[in-house]
């Protein structure tokens, strides 16, 4: 069973990979041919971000391949002897949370060097180290916290449960949605400094955009986003009565006021749809899955692995393997979602009235352009990784003329990844 489940994740880091080395053949034709949306030269520098970004994820993904084959044949059991604990609930959240800070430390220089080097490269980074080191502690801090609380939680539930995997689901699905809705407080706390929106007029216009819907907020604040990053974003954020708009002060800076009633247009549809209750039971059904698997393994695994069976090492297990059934659910959970972006982007259009349709073409330009975001892409990445659709053909389903552009570079050999 043990090879199975490392003939599995070899798999997935070798479909990941070739993904990964078509996106960046296709792009490093494309990026020589005409430039599409962005000027020749932004073109050709979004290119080559995007090339960037996915060497490095080559490296990363071959990088987490040589930790989970380590985990897997001598890790676990070499953590497990040298931690002694005599409290047996002490000694499996001590040995989650062992796994889960070495990995986190491990994956630190691929999060370093893609801000300070890639991101700084092409702009987009804004924090100082002081702004990186602090946010890195405070994540560390809350992982340590939260995490063991919740290991704490599927640690009783495995000790206490027949069907423990069932229960366990029910938990870790209540956290996702807890999560959802105290996202936007925790991190107005510990991240970013919100403050609410002080233009009456915008203001005004944004409330009768809302009450169009029926969408009811606790209010519309911004976010000193730029203090880190360049890009463009806003977000709906909480469930119910913590529902919140924000919107990055960096997208307040760069749209006009009819583009940036377009864009939250495009998120209300998304409400107005229950987009984001659809996307709660796909990660409901992932999770159900994942638990269904993991609770129910042959005790042969753990014999294999030199162990006996225990709630750590089910745990253990499942992280190690999650990043499998993510990558197989995601071209699923892709399918609903960039259905899911043409109906908000109707649903916006139709909001802003007769202009609509050409203020939220507007936005979607601005921000391929201010995000440096590559507007071409390989199929079988788009398969694999997009939960909106490219950007192309949601100008064209806006019934924006954006010419045709070259697919040659499909046909073309790829070139040198590294």
């Amino acid at each position: 069973m043990l090879m199975i489940i490392v003939g599995v994740y070899s798999l997935y880091v070798l479909v990941s990979i070739y993904t990964s080395v078509m996106q960046i053949g296709y792009i490093n034709q494309a990026k020589r041919k005409s430039a599409v949306l962005l000027s020749a030269s932004e073109f050709l520098k979004a290119g080559n971000y995007a090339v960037e970004k996915e060497k490095m994820n080559i490296l990363s993904s071959f990088f987490d391949y040589l930790l989970f084959i380590a985990w897997i044949g001598f890790g676990v059991t070499y953590l497990s002897s040298v931690l002694s604990l005599e409290n047996d609930a002490m000694f499996n959240i001590t040995m989650v949370m062992s796994f889960v800070v070495i990995n986190s430390l491990f994956s630190m220089p691929f999060s370093y060097y893609e801000k300070f080097v890639l991101d700084e490269k092409f702009g987009f980074n804004k924090s100082s180290m002081a702004q990186y080191i602090k946010d890195t502690l405070i994540s560390f801090v809350m992982t340590l916290v939260f995490g063991s609380l919740v290991v704490w939680g599927i640690y009783e539930i495995i000790s206490n449960f027949d069907y423990w995997w069932l229960w366990s689901f029910a938990f870790i699905f209540a956290v996702v949605i807890l999560i959802n809705m105290l996202y936007p407080t925790f991190r107005a706390l510990f991240f970013d400094k919100v403050t609410p929106l002080d233009n009456e007029e915008l203001n005004a216009e944004i409330k009768t955009l809302m009450d169009k819907t029926g969408f009811v907020s606790s209010g519309v604040f911004i976010s000193d986003a730029s203090k880190r990053d360049a890009r463009l974003n806003a977000y709906f954020g909480g469930l119910g009565k913590t529902k919140r708009v924000i919107l990055f002060d960096t997208l307040i800076a760069k749209l006009s006021t009819k583009e940036l009633l377009a864009v939250l247009g495009h998120e209300l549809g998304h409400f107005a749809h229950g987009d984001i209750y659809k996307n709660i039971v796909l990660v409901g059904v992932m999770l159900f899955a994942m638990f269904a698997i993991f609770g129910n393994l042959p005790a042969s695994l753990y014999l294999e692995m030199g162990l006996s069976e225990s709630p750590y090492l089910v745990m253990i297990l499942l992280l190690l393997c999650m990043p499998v059934l993510g990558f197989i659910m995601m071209p699923i959970m892709g399918i609903v979602s960039r259905r899911n972006e043409y109906a908000a982007d109707k649903m916006g259009s139709e909001l802003g009235g007769e202009a609509g349709a050409i203020e939220l073409a507007n936005a979607l330009k601005k921000l391929v352009t201010q995000n440096k975001s590559f507007p071409l892409s390989h199929p079988l990445y788009i398969f694999f990784h997009y939960t909106h659709p490219p950007v192309l053909q949601r100008l064209k389903a806006l019934g924006v003329d954006v010419g045709s552009s070259d697919k040659s570079a499909l046909e073309g050999k790829c070139e040198a990844v590294l």
